[in-house]
């Protein structure tokens, strides 16, 4: 699994279309896509489903596309999970399980098929062999009963080429997923973590603490420390929710976090919510890489409980 700072043929994406995700700022969400995918554009191939006819349920495509690898002589292949939506906390969601096999037709490459649950947005690849996870998603029993931890983490050594496995704790408050690792910890470089602490008085400040400790501890694929860097905190954001039967409704903290961000050659998208964290973060992350940080607001996206990362899907580039 290459790290995604790698060379991009193209980000997938789907365009938000579903009112139950975003009640009540649908057009918002529309609006800050599509400046986001126009800023995209100038640095990489954007690609819908759209333009294959292919139907979806909703648009958070990195947990239900295909994830991409490629082998010692650069060619790209794919491997598809079995996505279970939201873990009953939505209606079942059929259509979005089927992408990966429309963009597998579409791109004419080797693709393997997994009876498991893994989501994009819950794995972090430095391209060296290290996995970033956490062990609320991945070994959550809502998603794989007969799978034990030891299998899954043989699983995901096995297709996605890892060597070496950290896991943390929990994601922050308002994740939907059970934790997914791409709002609280990224990949940087290959031997640089950034991870997203908050102030005592921040809901999610004793998961962000137990995650740091984990990751001052941890070990890359060579046995060296990372370098640790640390991502603000966005002022937390409610969302107020309509009620529905999977008792969802009410007024909800969203998980706003500037760990969602998405490098594509050369840029790292990062998800901005109209406070001074924002500008923090993107020079954090400049200083990090040596590679531009573009914002992209994204108060209405994250009503839909992901913003940047959770709604795109990567494919490398192959070397010929």
């Amino acid at each position: 699994m290459p790290a995604e700072w790698a060379p991009l043929e193209s980000v997938w994406l789907v365009r938000p279309h579903n009112e139950k995700t975003w009640p009540g700022c649908l057009q918002a969400a529309q609006a800050e896509w599509d400046a986001w995918r126009a800023a995209m554009e100038s640095v990489v191939r954007v690609r819908t489903t759209d333009e294959l006819h292919v139907a979806t349920n909703d648009s958070r495509i990195r947990d239900f596309g295909p994830i991409f690898v490629k082998n010692k002589s650069g060619q790209v292949a794919a491997h598809s999970f079995v996505f279970s939506s939201f873990e009953g906390k939505s209606e079942a969601r059929s259509l979005d399980d089927s992408v990966p096999d429309a963009l597998q037709k579409e791109l004419g490459l080797p693709m393997w098929r997994h009876q498991f649950v893994v989501k994009g947005g819950s794995i972090d690849s430095n391209g060296a062999g290290t996995l970033l996870t956490t062990r609320h998603h991945v070994e959550n029993k809502n998603r794989n009963l007969e799978s034990d931890s030891e299998s899954i983490e043989q699983a995901l050594r096995e297709s996605l080429g890892i060597t070496n496995i950290i896991s943390l704790s929990a994601g922050i408050e308002g994740d939907n997923n059970n934790g997914h690792v791409d709002n609280v910890t990224r990949f940087v470089r290959r031997d640089a973590i950034a991870a997203v602490r908050a102030a005592e008085d921040h809901p999610d400040y004793a998961m962000l603490e137990a995650n740091w400790k984990v990751l001052q501890q941890a070990r890359d694929e060579k046995c060296q420390k990372f370098e640790l860097l640390e991502l603000p905190t966005p002022k937390p954001l409610h969302y107020e929710f309509p009620a529905d039967r999977f008792g969802s409704g009410g007024r909800r903290m969203l998980p706003a976090s500037h760990a969602n961000f998405l490098f594509a050659n050369g840029v790292i998208f990062v998800p901005a919510f109209g406070g001074p964290s924002d500008d923090v973060a993107c020079r954090l992350l400049e200083n990090a890489t040596g590679l531009r940080a573009q914002p992209i607001m994204a108060k209405a996206l994250v009503v839909g409980l992901g913003t940047l990362h959770s709604f795109s899907c990567q494919q490398p580039q192959a070397q010929l």
